[in-house]
């Protein structure tokens, strides 16, 4: 008896410390029909250093930067360049975007945005023609579709400002390089990118000389080799920056641009400049939100919807309850709203942020919401009145000292602009179509030199006591700011594991229009939701639709510092996390 009474006491001290802990140690459910592959090893945890990105190969570039002494800028450069050779369709040095870094001695986060602007040519009527009718596919297709690329500009002034210093720019691109030269076996959704995306692939020889076979999409398996590109990024470790702006090779990519009926030119590309931004910020039930300002609309959509779900305490937002989805919905359709009427490049826009961010602002937006009939549709608010203070690809990296870097970077559509620049391997971005609209009058018209408008949201989260306890970002257009909101309130809310939250079924809507949700919200919930008025479309359980969030989770509450470090990466895509 006395065995058996101090066994029983063991066991319960044991899972009193696990609770006091936090321990994120859980029972991992059995896979279900449907289940992407992988689904329960996605996850990772490191002890010096965790890194989440959309390749299990890019996260292990990462991860061999951290172990040979660098910092968490220099793994994310190497991740970045390498992610634009394994996932080509989704980034690239075609393309640009926006990097958020918050290193552990700096006292405040910077965002480097570097996103693609429109050419010096670009004008408000260039997608109209003589008759005033939209010229069809212009702004999505071929060259009047093609922004000057920012990417390697923000890749770079990250490196030489914000790296460690102790390895070179060769050292961080080579694993990039080898994955270009060498190949590398495509992956299920590669190969179905692909086939997808076939027709526009063939629109142009030199893209569909990598891409395919003969005019016929390469299948998963094959192995995906790009000389070209080799040659590029070598080009670009070798010279920097400058030898892709201003050397023979920027006059060779705004030549071929013009080819094609594009006004990219190579003064556009010499006169570059991204912006060093202070990020937009927030506070959640004592959480700090830092994240991306216009020209994104991400960070500032993520504050709003917090904030005015903050009215509402954590039990109403009960996981997968009716109730808890119709808050979110409303949060959404009026973000949307305001979102179309005050968001733009705060460079030819005034921008109300500070009311945006407000949380008074968002107290009179709840005050909207009705807890018994659907919201149809949104309208956009005043937040200049409130003057409080306040595909695509998303990779987050975080280290033991508390060092943080998350970025998400495109080329906008799955392929962009569909053209490769011929012998440089440089698939070219539609950044045009990302966020200005082919009507002549409207804040989102395309301008000289303008940043179009983004939802690129990566964030970092800091706990109560301001120390790192989140980094995470997401790819999905417009999805991408309600996906990462989600994510958040999951491990505030509802006490989930990082891994969990990226797992959970998701929804999402606009300012008006269909609900969508992944297939695995649960019948009722559905149903639910139309009692309320709700048009709801049930797509597939595991839809990229809803992005790929990956992220890095700092858990402060563990007992052992080695067990702190937890990584998640989307099964949506083909994300791995891993650490050391």
């Amino acid at each position: 008896m006395k065995k058996l009474f101090w066994g029983l006491c063991i066991v319960l001290i044991s899972l009193i410390a696990a609770c006091s802990t936090g321990s994120t140690t859980r029972e991992i459910p059995p896979p279900q029909p449907g289940d992407p592959p992988n689904l329960h090893s996605r996850a990772a945890d490191g002890r010096n250093g965790v890194v989440a990105a959309a390749m299990p190969e890019a996260s292990e570039v990462g991860v061999d930067i951290l172990r040979r002494g660098g910092n968490a800028v220099d793994a994310a450069i190497a991740v970045g360049f390498a992610l634009g050779v394994l996932e080509p369709n989704a980034s690239g040095v075609g393309g640009g975007g926006y990097m958020v870094i918050k290193l552990a001695d700096m006292p405040e986060a910077v965002v480097l945005d570097f996103r693609d602007t429109a050419p010096a040519a670009a004008h408000r009527r260039m997608y109209l023609d003589a008759n005033g009718a939209v010229i069809p596919n212009a702004i999505n297709i071929g060259g009047l579709a093609i922004a000057t690329p920012g990417q390697v500009a923000g890749y770079l002034h990250a490196l030489e400002n914000y790296g460690s210093g102790r390895l070179t720019r060769q050292q961080i691109m080579q694993p990039a390089i080898n994955f270009a030269e060498n190949g590398f076996a495509l992956t299920d959704n590669s190969a179905v990118n692909i086939t997808n995306a076939i027709n526009r692939i063939n629109m142009f020889p030199s893209t569909a000389a990598i891409f395919t076979d003969g005019g016929l999409p390469l299948e998963s398996g094959n192995i995906l080799k790009q000389p070209e590109m080799a040659a590029t990024l070598r080009i670009i470790a070798e010279g920097g920056a400058d030898a892709f702006y201003r050397g023979p090779l920027a006059r060779q990519i705004a030549q071929a641009v013009q080819d094609i009926g594009g006004i990219l030119t190579a003064e556009d590309m010499a006169n570059y400049t991204i912006r060093v931004r202070r990020p937009v910020s927030g506070t959640y039930r004592g959480y700090t939100i830092i994240s991306t300002p216009p020209s994104s609309s991400g960070g500032t959509c993520i504050i709003q919807i917090m904030n005015m779900l903050e009215n509402l305490d954590s039990d109403t937002l009960k996981f997968g309850e009716t109730q808890a989805l119709h808050a979110w919905l409303q949060a959404f359709r009026i973000s949307f709203a305001d979102r179309t009427k005050w968001m733009a490049d705060t460079e030819f826009f005034d921008v109300p942020l500070a009311g945006l961010t407000s949380k008074a602002y968002a107290a009179e937006l709840f005050s909207r919401f009705n807890p018994d009939q659907a919201m149809l549709t949104a309208t956009a608010g005043d937040p200049a009145s409130f003057n409080e203070n306040t595909s695509t690809t998303s990779f987050s990296i975080m280290d033991r000292a508390g060092n943080i870097v998350t970025v998400t970077t495109t080329i906008n559509d799955f392929f962009g602009s569909s053209f490769t620049v011929p012998g440089t391997g440089i698939l070219m971005n539609n950044q045009m179509a990302s966020g200005f609209v082919t009507a002549p009058d409207s804040i989102h018209s395309p301008e000289p030199n303008k940043r179009p408008l983004s939802s690129m949201s990566p964030t970092i989260v800091l706990d109560p006591q301001g120390r790192p306890f989140l980094t995470l970002g997401s790819p999905g257009a417009t999805r991408i700011f309600p996906t990462i909101a989600l994510v958040i309130s999951h491990m505030i809310d509802n006490n989930m594991t990082i891994q969990e939250a990226i797992n959970a079924p998701r929804w999402f809507t606009m300012a008006s229009g269909n609900i969508e949700v992944e297939g695995r919200i649960d019948e009722s919930t559905v149903q639910g939701l139309r009692d309320l008025g709700y048009t709801v479309n049930v797509r597939p359980a595991w839809d990229l639709f809803f992005g790929g969030v990956h992220a890095v989770h700092y858990d402060h509450r563990a007992r052992e510092r080695d067990s702190r470090l937890h990584g998640g990466a989307d099964p949506r895509r083909d994300g791995f996390a891993r650490g050391f």
